[in-house]
């Protein structure tokens, strides 16, 4: 019988799949055993995202039960910046109204909302969790300790999903390379329905309204984005404002869920 960890070629001959480590394993093979060994692996494929696709689906309907509000941010400002302030003042409000906070679980802003999680979760005597998401790098430090909820990747992508699955609106704030990409990958999923319309808001008008200017005169005016895929971020300056938005988007939820409940 042949084992999972197998490649079968013939009766006389086996491929063991752990016995291949580098490149230069495979240089052996005859051209006949790769055609055998990439189809195997294929299939193998095929199988692993199919039922990934049936996980996530369920995934989905259990995580349909809970509102959150993602914070993306820089994982380098300090607590004595005024961005630092404002993230946790907001996180804070959202918390006070049973909103979970989603962050990627570093320091910096992240940490800075998944302090005001803690602190609204205080205040407002709410049973909301605090979430971080955390990556694996070299350069930064462990998970903050402001989590209620740790999930660890090894790779953006799985995370950059998770957010995704987990969130219902999305809130930039400032920060570098990973928040561009954080922010763009909703963007694209909104845009090609992949994910279901929600805010995004970019907190700090300073910050990005040159990224904003940037899209419409070089991507929309080449005609490489519609004017319209613009209308889906919104550029706001203070905690408050982000909290209006995303409050309302709360309530609409909160109907929606009510609504889907009657008719069970």
């Amino acid at each position: 019988m042949k084992k999972d960890n197998e490649f079968v070629i013939n009766e006389e001959s086996k491929i063991q799949s752990s016995d291949f480590r580098t490149e230069a394993d495979y240089s052996h093979l005859t051209k006949q055993q790769k055609k055998v060994m990439r189809k195997h692996l294929d299939e193998r494929l095929t199988v692993l995202h199919n039922r990934v696709r049936v996980v996530e689906s369920e995934l989905h309907k259990l995580e349909n039960h809970f509102y959150r509000a993602c914070i993306f941010g820089s994982a380098r400002i300090k607590p004595e910046n005024k961005i630092y302030k404002d993230v946790t003042l907001l996180a804070k409000m959202l918390a006070a109204e049973g909103i979970d906070i989603l962050t990627g679980g570093g320091p910096g802003l992240m940490e800075a909302a998944n302090i005001g999680a803690q602190q609204g979760k205080e205040e407002g005597d709410t049973k909301i969790r605090s979430y971080g998401l955390s990556i694996e790098l070299e350069f930064e430090p462990l998970p903050n300790p402001h989590l209620d909820v740790k999930r660890h990747h090894h790779k953006f992508s799985s995370r950059l999903d998770d957010f995704m699955r987990l969130s219902n609106s999305v809130i930039c704030t400032p920060g570098g390379v990973g928040t561009v990409l954080e922010l763009v990958f909703t963007w694209q999923l909104i845009q090609v329905r992949h994910l279901p319309p929600r805010p995004i808001i970019l907190m700090d008008r300073g910050f990005w309204a040159g990224f904003m200017e940037w899209l419409r005169d070089y991507p929309v005016a080449r005609k490489l984005i519609n004017p319209g895929d613009l209308d889906v971020i919104q550029i706001v300056d203070t905690p408050e404002e982000v909290h209006a938005i995303i409050k309302e988007h709360y309530g609409n939820f909160l109907s929606q869920r009510q609504e889907q409940q009657n008719a069970s």
